[in-house]
């Protein structure tokens, strides 16, 4: 496995667009921070989010995995060109000459998505424990370690969106159009949300759109980490005072994580199929 992550280390060092994405996208994480010092404005009110408890433990396990999530574009890019890059630049077929399987080839290309997903993770909790330890009102042991899962949900969000971004270089061969056809892909399971609420209030189906879009791939890994900012207090008083409902469970359950974890194997499996059929 070290060799195959050599490989695609080697790939991405000399890609001058991947570095810069890359280093972009940690950036873009660390800037979470930022939020700390921004003034909003609420129904006429005026606060800092800092002082709104988004760094307390153990929310804020919460607050920054779905942020972060929110920039995993950037890595997006990056998986998508350097797997198109493989077929432009014919590092495939000199791969494969060299010795290399395609079996290798795309396990080597999934070992560097667990890799970005990993790296990612451990970088989002050191960011939230010194966010946590400088601005939370809780700093007991108990509270601290708990809604870790969130921590799981990310990386396993950021597996299963990476691994469908490799599927999408290895079929479409051009990273512009792969990533045209992501955006596409957003927008049909929106259409499909829409004529399930369609059928779901016209014959009285309820349930119907949770029910059938739980199991698209792009709202199945949404569906991990729910977002967060309705837990705010200050939130929650604004819905009370204006009789709205605001969603109340956040759990990460095992159904959803069951779910992600059969696409994220369908993508790389069907990744693999892909490569064994065609003619290079």
């Amino acid at each position: 496995m070290l060799r195959l992550l050599t490989i695609e280390y080697h790939k991405l060092r000399h890609s001058k667009t991947s570095r810069v994405l890359i280093i972009g996208y940690f950036v873009l994480l660390s800037a979470i921070a930022l939020l700390a010092s921004i003034k909003f404005n609420l129904f006429g009110a005026e606060f800092r989010l800092a002082d709104q408890g988004i760094f307390n433990f153990p929310y804020i396990w919460h607050f920054n995995t779905y942020v972060a999530a929110i920039l995993k574009f950037f890595l997006a890019v990056v998986i998508v060109s350097m797997t198109a890059n493989e077929y432009s630049n014919r590092t495939l077929k000199q791969n494969l000459i060299d010795g290399l399987s395609k079996k290798e080839f795309i396990l080597s290309k999934f070992l560097t998505v667990v890799v970005f997903s990993a790296i990612s993770t451990l970088f989002v909790a050191v960011l939230s424990l010194i966010l946590g330890f400088s601005f939370s009102d809780f700093t007991e042991m108990s509270i601290i370690f708990s809604d870790l899962e969130f921590l799981f949900a990310f990386f396993l969000k950021l597996v299963a969106f990476f691994s469908f971004c490799l599927f999408l270089g290895i079929l479409i061969k051009r990273s512009a159009f792969a990533l045209g056809f992501l955006l596409m892909w957003y927008f049909f399971e929106g259409v499909v949300q829409l004529i399930c609420l369609f059928f779901q209030e016209k014959y009285d189906m309820e349930g119907l759109r949770s029910n059938v879009s739980q199991f698209l791939p792009l709202e199945s890994m949404s569906n991990l980490i729910e977002q967060p900012l309705t837990r705010l207090n200050v939130v929650q008083s604004a819905a009370n005072q204006i009789q709205a409902d605001v969603l109340s469970d956040y759990t990460v359950y095992f159904h959803e994580i069951a779910i992600v974890s059969v696409w994220t194997f369908l993508f790389i499996y069907a990744s693999l199929l892909l490569l064994k059929k065609r003619d290079l």
